[in-house]
């Protein structure tokens, strides 16, 4: 199993680097060809979350991405530090998503957007900060 833990300043900037660094990772583990462009798109949805719950919180701590490979599956968790107005703890699929304190609902969006490109998401939420992992199947290689 090989691991590779990024944590970054939570600025707008930072996000797109999480996202090639996920994309290059995922290919290296075998993530099919066709849902590398899924793996880059919901690595920014998440990254992006964590970044802004950050900034509305006035939190300084590093965002934090682990991109883990095993053996038959490549995952990636997107950490963040902000606090969350309701403890929620819920899988891709599960009838509706966490509701938020976020007053636009960008928060409900972006974990909509990430439920839609990931089959396998879970996404855990409480006073302390989130965490959403997202695992993709790996094809062996030949």
């Amino acid at each position: 199993m090989a691991t590779v833990e990024l944590r970054f300043t939570p600025l707008p900037e930072h996000v797109r680097t999480a996202r090639l660094v996920g994309a290059a990772m995922a290919r290296r583990a075998g993530v099919a060809e066709a849902a590398l462009d899924e793996v880059r798109l919901a690595v920014g949805e998440a990254c992006t979350r964590a970044v802004g719950l950050h900034q509305l919180h006035e939190v300084a701590e590093p965002v934090q991405v682990r991109l883990i490979e095993d053996e038959k599956q490549f995952s990636i968790e997107v950490a963040d530090e902000a606090p969350h107005a309701v403890p929620t703890d819920i899988e891709a699929g599960a009838a509706g998503l966490p509701v938020t304190e976020d007053p636009e609902g960008e928060d409900e969006m972006g974990l909509a957007v990430i439920s839609g490109l990931v089959d396998d998401v879970q996404v855990k939420t409480g006073e302390s900060g989130g965490l959403i992992r997202m695992t993709w199947p790996t094809v062996p290689s030949a």
